[in-house]
């Protein structure tokens, strides 16, 4: 089916302060989350490329050293394998981009139960 509805998604925890569901086709994974204010992204790297396009909120990241504030309509890049970190400012709603598929998020939200759906 080449149409998602994110109203209708699966809610995946990725972290904690960090949720929302996932869709992956067989080179992507594409999130649309939701980040709690003040929830921190500790310092971390991954073999994905990522794309973050900031919806709603303030974020802060800090890619390999680069630091911005995010306000709506930006987007960051982080290479792979590139540290990066952050926080939630204010309460958040991203879309990130992950090439490869993360499979560590396919697992999660495998085991995710079905009924934990967005209301």
């Amino acid at each position: 089916m080449p149409f998602k509805d994110f109203t209708q998604g699966k809610v995946v925890k990725i972290w904690d302060g960090i949720t929302g569901p996932l869709y992956h086709s067989d080179k992507i994974t594409f999130g649309y989350f939701t980040l709690e204010e003040n929830t921190d992204l500790p310092v971390h790297s991954h073999i994905h490329e990522q794309w973050t396009h900031l919806l709603e909120g303030e974020l802060f990241f800090d890619i390999n050293g680069d630091r911005a504030t995010m306000k709506p309509g930006m987007m960051a890049y982080i290479p792979p394998n590139t540290p990066h970190s952050g926080k939630a400012v204010t309460r958040c709603q991203v879309i990130d981009v992950f090439i490869p598929v993360r499979e560590d998020f396919v697992a999660k939200e495998k085991a995710t139960p079905d009924d934990n759906v967005l209301k």
